[in-house]
């Protein structure tokens, strides 16, 4: 007995010594995963870790870590694993072991309070995705996983650091019920999400207020750091409660000034009674500025709550005691010099208005007072304009909405906006003017290079300027004319400096931008005559400036400047071109007067003096050379030109001097954008596509059926196509060169193409085109069909000549221009798929031809020769077992078009019909000769449904029943090669299997009998399933394929 109790102990130490060993290589690995610096150690040391994470033992050795293990590290790693473990979809753990798993970990911080703050956070996340996850899980018909308020009561009811904890899982909890996850279904979650919210979340919510009103009452030392930290980690639980997704239609970032808390109504007693908002505004008042911005976004929550909580009278009781805590922020600015405090206040004030309407802001007992001071702060944060510029938004937006409400808001208490939109205004106009010298002066980043935050800012202007416009307007004469006139002065001094020069210059590209967009913010119902010629005297100005720019443009431009310029006139075409403006408005009046600009076409004649001013000494510049074209030719000026103006006046547009310009003088040598610049990318040439869509419109006004007028404007590109042909004629030509001269002669062309949706007009393109010039897009094909850059213009002016545009491709009976078109196009899309077929984008384009072909155009197929046709079967069934979904579904969609067919065609011979065309006869004998292609397809289907892990079943089944119509003998050798190779006690379940899937199934491919073969299908896949999943042994899919 004695020697045998001796080997058992010395067992036992053995395997205690392995478990110890095992232990510390995992604490070694981790220490390398976190620690080294080595890149190749690192790997090695992931590597073997997530082998240890997919190993069978991973759950045992993640306690020994957590019990034993000595580096903080392991402890991560272990609840790492254990956050994997519970997370699996496939094979997840059983309710017992999950349960244990839960009360472990509880267990495990309660006893252990001071571990590291990461591995402490693991273990709360696992706790939380282990509660989430077995949220409707049961175990005597209780919900085991929703205690979770009692759950962390042991922890609130002892030490900070417990404390700490406990409000932590809660925290944690929360937020990781609120966000959805993306291995479980979206319904699971929301589901999960709504039982919590209607269970859980209010008491959560109300503890968490009232451990803040315990700890404001206490005088918590917040320099100690665990006190500091419980209330931290308090207002985050109270935030992640406002924050949550309550109906399942959460927002983004971008629409953040638009969002309502939509809180449910059994809340409504947190709101009615003030104590929960004082609450909030007293902790602002009384804590460090480090935590405020928690405060305040629990506020801005707060303030968002939904209108339809509250009645009337509510409402305005919660507005007053809201507005009364921000007139207080207001008056007590001590803590707003933090960006963090400052951004989350501006957060705040903008919910003002955005959940409120003004009617009702001006009703509170102490608006005249608070709209002084949010004024007052507007102002002196414009002021301030380097100091958080991404919050300025929200103080515009505040500004904005209040000045759009003006002209419908019915109360009687005065809203006295009159008195302070106009300051907001002067302080924005003034400070960007101000800002421009230190920018240069310091170099600081200029706020001009970022398009959209600029865009955005002026669009929001646009509605404050208009309030009280005769100030805004008065201010920007006076600020225009200084800066205009020292400018003037400037360029004729001879002791003037560049730096003087650019200073004035950002200045007027300021007062340019903000006159745009307070002429774009007209509304025409509220607008008036003497609005109207304020208008007018602003461009005016914008207009002379313009003049003067312009004039100077051979010896020095401004880039910000012309931008500004382009945005000025997008603004003013918008309001002031087309029918719809009264050609009797003063601001044509005032036009007249100064510049003698007497309607609308000489305006627009200045507008196109314009474009052709910009395309001739900005062509390099292609900001510039884009927004030239694009403001004006395609979303505007064509749709002024096709909508808004009449037959007439478009004539009239087209007989001016500066379009006619355009049309006849459409070279490099006056437009250095359609030059060959060797410097510059191929896909800067873009903008040619737009600017000749601009000309062949203009073209087609008076075009009709002149073809010397036609020839005349092609002579450009007739010369280019020359000469690109010239080029490829020689073997030591410069490619370069010639990419470059093809580019944008197809960019042009397409740009043309496009232009020309009228039938006549096509024609002479066509015709100039083929036969002459197909050949060359052709041999550029060949040439460079590896360089996207080259290939993708030839094949975007394939794609646009054989794009039925109103009706242009109906040819005549008699005219071949059809079937041309079609050989030219298929034969580039031959030689550049043969050159390219490796590619998988290309493959799913080459599948989705196949699929348009096979499902409109069989008898074309059909008559394709057998080498073809065998071709097109082979690739389809590559196609089948494709990784790429949708390449696969669409080789069983024209697979299915080609059986059905095949199918029809059998069906009538022998029906003793009139014989078939030749064909068909021709087709059916290429399928006769070649059974094996048919039969081999039949095999990879039926391979791929009961082996693989078929996402396109009901792709699948379609092709599948025509297969076996057409295979009937070959389907019985398959069905009994797999019946047969199944265990002996389950071949009978495995053939009944198979009588099943054809059971009720007739000899046809009518949708009704498909209809059922697919629901056979999935039930056959289904117990195919189970039946193998049980078998000892299973089936080699590649027996299947032989």
């Amino acid at each position: 007995f004695m020697p045998l109790l001796w080997l058992c102990t010395c067992v036992e130490i053995c395997q205690e010594h392995m478990v110890l060993s095992g232990l510390a290589q995992l604490e070694i690995l981790c220490k390398q995963l976190y620690e080294t610096t080595d890149t190749a150690v690192r790997h090695q040391a992931e590597k073997a870790l997530v082998e240890f994470t997919n190993s069978p033992d991973c759950l045992s050795k993640c306690q020994l870590l957590l019990e034993r293990g000595s580096s903080s590290y392991s402890q991560l790693l272990a609840a790492t694993c254990l956050s994997k473990l519970v997370s699996r979809t496939s094979n997840p753990l059983p309710l017992e072991q999950r349960i244990d798993i839960r009360n472990y970990v509880l267990n495990y911080l309660a006893t252990r309070p001071k571990l590291a703050a990461f591995v402490t956070q693991a273990l709360i996340q696992l706790y939380a995705r282990i509660t989430k996850l077995g949220w409707f899980d049961c175990q005597k018909d209780d919900y085991v996983f929703r205690n979770v308020i009692a759950d962390v009561t042991r922890f609130l009811q002892d030490s900070v650091e417990h404390c700490i904890i406990g409000v932590t899982i809660l925290s944690q909890l929360t937020n990781e019920i609120n966000q959805a996850d993306t291995t479980h279904p979206l319904t699971k979650h929301r589901k999960i999400a709504s039982s919590f919210r209607d269970s859980s979340l209010f008491d959560i919510f109300t503890l968490s207020c009232n451990l803040l009103k315990q700890a404001s009452g206490k005088n918590l030392n917040l320099n100690d750091e665990s006190q500091h930290g419980l209330l931290m980690q308090l207002l985050k639980l109270s935030y992640n409660c406002l924050n949550y997704d309550f109906i399942g239609t959460s927002t983004d970032e971008s629409s953040d000034d638009l969002c309502t808390v939509q809180i449910p109504t059994s809340w409504r007693s947190a709101f009615l009674d003030s104590s929960t908002l004082q609450l909030f505004f007293n902790l602002y008042h009384s804590i460090p500025p480090s935590l405020s911005p928690l405060v305040l976004s629990c506020l801005v929550q707060i303030a968002s709550v939904r209108r339809s909580l509250f009645n009337n009278a509510e409402r305005a009781k919660f507005l007053s005691h809201l507005v009364d805590g921000v007139k207080r922020i207001l008056a007590n600015p001590q803590c707003l010099p933090d960006p963090n405090n400052y951004h989350e206040f501006c957060r705040l004030l903008a919910r003002l208005k955005s959940n409120y309407q003004l009617g009702e802001l001006v009703k509170v007992e102490n608006y005249p007072e608070v709209i002084r001071l949010i004024a007052n702060f507007t102002v002196t944060s414009l002021q301030h304009w380097e100091f958080a510029p991404n919050s300025v938004h929200y103080l515009l937006s505040l500004w904005q909405r209040l000045a759009a409400s003006v002209p419908y808001v019915k109360a009687t208490e005065p809203h006295l906006l009159e008195t302070y939109t106009p300051e907001v205004t002067k302080a924005y106009i003034t400070s960007r003017l101000e800002s421009v010298h230190v920018i240069l002066r310091d170099g600081l980043e200029d706020p001009l290079d970022d398009a959209g935050l600029v865009q955005q800012q002026l669009d929001q202007l646009s509605t404050i300027g208009r309030c009280e416009y005769e100030k805004t307007c008065a201010l920007l004469v006076q600020l225009f004319d200084q800066a205009a006139q020292t400018y003037q002065e400037l360029l004729q001094s001879t002791n003037s400096t560049p730096a003087d020069i650019t200073v004035q210059e950002g200045r007027l590209t300021w007062l340019v931008y903000i006159i745009g967009a307070v002429i774009g913010g007209r509304v025409s119902f509220a607008s008036t005559d003497e609005q109207d010629a304020m208008d007018g005297e602003l461009v005016c100005r914008v207009l002379q400036l313009m003049n003067l720019t312009d004039s100077r443009l051979a010896q020095a431009g401004n880039e910000r400047l012309e931008l500004a310029m382009l945005s000025f006139f997008e603004q003013f075409r918008k309001i002031y071109i087309g029918d719809q403006v009264q050609k009797s408005s003063k601001l044509y009046r005032r036009l007249s007067e100064v510049l003698g600009l007497n309607d609308e076409t000489m305006v627009l004649s200045v507008f196109i003096g314009k474009i052709i001013t910009n395309l001739k000494y900005w062509g390099q510049c292609e900001p510039i050379t884009s927004k030239t074209l694009h403001s004006f030719y395609l979303p505007d000026f064509f749709s002024l030109t096709s909508h808004v103006c009449t037959y007439s006046s478009v004539r009239k547009l087209v007989k001016l001097s500066a379009v006619q310009f355009m049309l006849n003088n459409h070279t490099s040598e006056h437009f250095s954008f359609l030059g060959v610049n060797n410097q510059s990318n191929l896909s800067d040439m873009r903008c040619r596509t737009t600017f000749y869509t601009a000309l062949g419109r203009l073209l087609m006004v008076d075009l009709g059926e002149d073809e010397d007028q036609f020839e005349q404007f092609m002579l450009p590109l007739t010369a280019a196509f020359e000469a690109v042909a010239q080029m490829l004629s020689t073997n030591t030509f410069n490619e370069q060169e010639a990419k470059r001269t093809l580019v944008g002669l197809v960019r042009d062309l397409r740009g043309i193409a496009f232009a020309f949706n009228a039938k006549t007009s096509f024609m002479m393109l066509f015709d100039w085109i083929y036969p002459s010039y197909m050949p060359i897009l052709q041999r550029a094909i060949e040439l460079w069909y590896h360089d996207p850059a080259c290939t993708t213009p030839v094949l975007k002016l394939m794609a646009e000549l054989v794009h039925n545009r109103s009706q242009r491709l109906q040819f005549d009976v008699s005219s071949p221009n059809g079937i041309l078109l079609f050989r030219e196009t298929s034969k580039m899309i031959t030689t550049y798929g043969t050159l390219h077929h490796d590619y998988p984008k290309l493959s799913q384009s080459f599948y989705s031809l196949l699929e348009v072909l096979t499902q409109d155009h069989m008898n074309f197929i059909a008559s394709l020769e057998p080498h073809v046709v065998m071709y097109i079967l082979s690739s389809i069934s590559e196609g089948l077992t494709a990784l790429d979904t949708m390449v696969c579904t669409g080789c069983c969609s024209s697979l299915d078009h080609i059986v059905t067919y095949l199918f029809k065609q059998l069906s009538r011979s022998t029906k003793k019909r009139p014989t078939p065309m030749a064909t068909d006869d021709r087709f059916l004998h290429i399928m006769q000769q070649h059974p094996e292609m048919i039969q081999q397809m039949l095999s990879t289907v039926l391979n791929i449904i009961i082996f693989e892990d078929c996402r396109n079943q009901w792709s699948m089944s379609r092709p599948l029943l025509g297969l076996i119509l057409l295979n009937e003998k070959y389907f019985a050798d398959l069905r009994n090669s797999i019946v047969n190779s199944q265990p002996p006690e389950k071949q009978q379940a495995m053939h009944l299997c198979f009588e099943n899937l054809m059971e009720g199934i007739e000899r046809n491919l009518l949708t009704k009998n498909r209809d059922r073969f697919t629901q056979n299908l999935s039930v056959f896949r289904r117990e195919v399933n189970d039946s193998m999943k049980n078998s000892t042994y299973g089936v080699n899919s590649n027996d299947m394929m032989s």
